[in-house]
């Protein structure tokens, strides 16, 4: 390591420390059921948010539809699967969206359900074999997509019964649990090499005298035509969520607009002009200072900015792919001297558990990160600003 990199590992995160901590600050972090346990007990759950609260974080993002399945008891779920919760022994007898509601309102955060599989299913699940008309496929006829070693399908968002369980899900949890929020992701859309399914091809032909989709899955109309039809499914989940509990935003975690655009026909920035998204958590997982800086200065970011709450979500590590804090420091610092609304952590496991660096040291930098209580920033404090 070269001694200038040395000195701006060292120093930028200081420095960032000796400006003023804004008032607001979203401080989040997403709680998942990969590569963690801290959901499958009761007593991991209530002792993680008691040491996310001595961090003065104050938002959780639980994950309650991965693999197929919700991972609370869901009447949708069981109608749809066989199954009211995904099949862990650690989520059986209990609710344990519930209990994250219920700790994480004691400790005063808020507490959006992430439904973090989108449209995307294993290729193996029960959902897929009992809904194999609502797979789609590419031009060849093949469904799967690798996700690294994981097989994967999509549900086709262009199908009425597809579109239909995900306002269910949505509506389910509005109606049932007292949420701040829910949140979709980057799954929230679909790989740009599908839709080249039965039913879309006939949608698409009654809309086009006949004519078949294009053989180039990134033709430009083509890529357009689906994007679209994806925005009328995110306007029919915002149109559920504020019929029910008008106060619940509606929270959104995509990848850059330039890449979530096409390369899964997620028109993320068109949902935050029309305003179906509430608060913007973009997922900016690099590893290099210039590349995240970049991402951050991007024109659609820069106008959200005036409009929404937008935060970054920023990587904290994986299973085996450890991220040092002096990063995670650098990286914060930079948000704030932009000015955005905070940051979300991925993943829980990786704040101090997963880590080359002791869990102590992990979490004596988490307290120079944040020092002292913020409190959540709102859709109000932009309209305000």
């Amino acid at each position: 390591m070269s001694l200038v990199l040395a000195w701006v590992l060292a120093v930028v995160p200081a420095l960032s420390q000796s400006r003023p901590l804004p008032a607001t600050e979203l401080r989040g972090v997403w709680l998942t059921n990969v590569d963690s346990d801290v959901l499958f007990s009761s007593d991991r759950l209530t002792d993680a948010l008691e040491q996310l609260d001595r961090l003065h974080f104050n938002t959780i993002y639980p994950t309650v539809w991965n693999e197929g399945y919700t991972l609370y008891p869901s009447q949708v779920g069981k109608e749809l699967t066989g199954r009211s919760v995904l099949n862990i022994p650690g989520l059986q007898k209990r609710d344990m969206l519930k209990e994250a509601i219920e700790q994480g309102h004691k400790r005063g955060m808020s507490v959006l359900p992430w439904l973090e599989f989108g449209f995307m299913a294993p290729a193996e699940s029960e959902l897929a074999k009992r809904h194999p008309d609502w797979i789609t496929n590419r031009s060849d006829g093949s469904q799967v997509v690798m996700q690294g070693i994981h097989p994967r399908v999509w549900l086709n968002p262009f199908h009425p019964q597809v579109q239909q369980l995900m306002v269910d899900l949505v509506t389910e949890l509005v109606n049932h649990y007292d949420i701040d929020g829910i949140q979709l992701d980057d799954h929230f859309g679909l790989p740009v090499e599908l839709g080249y399914d039965a039913y879309t091809r006939q949608l698409y032909q009654s809309e086009h005298n006949g004519q078949l989709p294009p053989e180039n899955p990134e033709d430009a109309a083509w890529i357009r035509w689906r994007a679209d039809r994806i925005t009328t499914v995110m306007a029919r989940i915002f149109a559920a969520v504020k019929s029910k509990r008008p106060d619940a935003i509606v929270s959104l975690s995509p990848n850059p607009q330039h890449f979530a655009y096409s390369r899964y026909l997620q028109d993320w920035f068109s949902w935050e002009r029309q305003g179906f998204v509430e608060e913007l958590l973009i997922q900016i997982y690099r590893d290099d200072l210039e590349r995240f800086q970049l991402e951050l200065k991007r024109p659609e970011v820069q106008v959200a900015l005036d409009h929404i709450p937008v935060g970054i979500g920023v990587l904290t590590g994986l299973k085996n792919r450890p991220v040092p804090m002096s990063q995670v420091q650098q990286q914060v610092a930079e948000l704030r001297n932009g000015k955005f609304a905070g940051v979300s952590f991925f993943f829980y496991e990786t704040l101090w558990n997963l880590s080359l660096e002791s869990p102590q040291d992990r979490q004596a930098d988490w307290e120079k990160i944040f020092p002292q209580p913020a409190a959540r920033p709102s859709i109000l404090h932009c309209w305000q600003s």
